[in-house]
């Protein structure tokens, strides 16, 4: 029986160094990799047969073969000692066979295993779907060194058809770092994608997606349902019913809130430049939007912001946290990013007949500055009452969204 060793990481034998003389190191299962003096990593098989410990199979060089590969061929091999067979010759055709695997799809194999173990999920989850979805089936069984520019202008045009410029633009951007890897590892001697300039692909004007009605409902029921933290499924309901900025939602402080009263006074400190000189901003709360906040000031874990980091500090949430909370559920909306629900808001509110824009439905206390206290307090009232009637407009069209998706998604089941 091979000897019980620490299984290996892909990050721990990527940092194996060469030394005088050459040495071996075991993963397990009768796997090690052998490091020689010029550096080079060999994957080798160490077994007993017949009662005797026999010389090492080789089973390929690690530039070319995974640690997830190299275990599944080791597996394979300790099957057939266990059956009393040697696996010296499968293994002396599975290197001929891995010899020839020069092509994409078998490189592509080691990018994702190697040189992305140590990325987010999120970021593995895209490049894989970018490669599987489009890269893969065109071009997989090309050999490494025969993909062209012209290649990567047909998968990134076949993208561009589907409406998808966006995606065009990524999955080319995939390929590019594809190459640089391979071209570090000696695989490759050009990158096919780098020939292939970004502007050629997409070109992006102002941002003008508008979700449907059926979409809002869907997205906000995902984010419901899944298991991303409770507080992070508040903060994405309550930028959708408040139309805030998300770096205006992400940084509030209980201090700015009366919930008595239903306002959300975010000080001119924190507006974007283009608002500062309006003072300070009145967002005013639906009835949702209180229920959401009440929950989050009867669970909160900081007496002084909506949402602080889980680090323990003083401190709220990073601002990209909404973002790959999103992106982590792989939402099936297409070209959706956060800022769009604003955008979304105002489209809506105006098709149910509010004269308002969504990102005017805040009251500026600087508007009322030139007029007599008591033309101010009256207009300010009013203003208040025309407020909150837009947002509690908005916020029921939302439930109503919402309320749609769960009776399709129930009668799908």
């Amino acid at each position: 029986m091979p000897r019980l060793a620490t299984p290996l990481t892909e990050s721990q034998v990527r940092a194996l160094e060469p030394r005088a003389t050459r040495y071996c190191i075991a993963d397990g299962n009768g796997l090690v990799i052998e490091v020689m003096t010029t550096g080079s990593k060999i994957w080798r098989f160490r077994y007993t047969l017949n009662g005797k410990r026999q010389p090492l199979a080789t089973i390929g060089d690690y530039r070319m073969i995974s640690l997830r590969v190299a275990r599944a061929k080791a597996q394979k091999y300790a099957a057939m000692v266990a059956q009393g067979i040697s696996p010296v010759a499968t293994a002396r055709r599975d290197r001929g066979a891995e010899s020839k695997a020069d092509v994409l799809r078998e490189a592509a194999e080691l990018y994702l295993a190697t040189a992305l173990a140590g990325k987010s999920d999120e970021y593995r989850r895209t490049t894989r779907r970018a490669l599987d979805k489009d890269v893969l089936p065109a071009i997989g069984n090309k050999p490494i060194g025969a993909v062209s520019a012209d290649d990567i202008v047909a998968i990134c045009e076949r993208i561009k058809r589907r409406g998808s410029p966006k995606m065009a633009l990524h999955t080319r951007n995939v390929v590019k770092r594809l190459y640089v890897y391979l071209i570090a590892r000696q695989l490759a001697t050009s990158n096919p994608a780098q020939i292939v300039p970004a502007r050629s692909i997409a070109t992006f004007d102002s941002r003008t997606r508008v979700l449907s009605g059926a979409e809002i409902g869907v997205t906000l029921r995902t984010i419901d349902t899944s298991n991303i933290r409770r507080p992070l499924k508040l903060a994405l309901h309550l930028l959708v019913l408040t139309m805030a900025r998300k770096s205006e939602l992400v940084d509030a402080k209980w201090a700015e809130f009366d919930l008595d009263r239903a306002r959300w006074t975010i000080p001119a400190a924190r507006l974007n430049a283009g608002e500062r000189a309006r003072a300070d901003r009145v967002v005013y709360l639906s009835r949702q939007a209180l229920t959401l906040l009440r929950e989050l000031q009867r669970d909160r874990a900081s007496d002084n912001y909506l949402f602080p980091s889980v680090r323990g500090d003083d401190r709220p949430i990073a601002k990209s946290t909404l973002n790959q909370a999103v992106k982590a559920l792989g939402l099936d909306v297409e070209h959706f990013v956060l800022h769009d629900f604003r955008r979304t808001a105002s489209t809506h509110l105006r098709e149910l007949g509010q004269q308002a824009d969504a990102r005017d439905a805040t009251h500026s206390a600087a508007e009322t500055k030139a007029k007599t206290q008591t033309e101010a307090q009256t207009e300010a009232t009013t203003e208040a009452t025309r407020q909150h009637r837009l947002l509690q407009s908005w916020a029921d069209f939302v439930d109503s969204q919402i309320e749609a998706a769960r009776h399709a998604a129930h009668g799908a089941a």
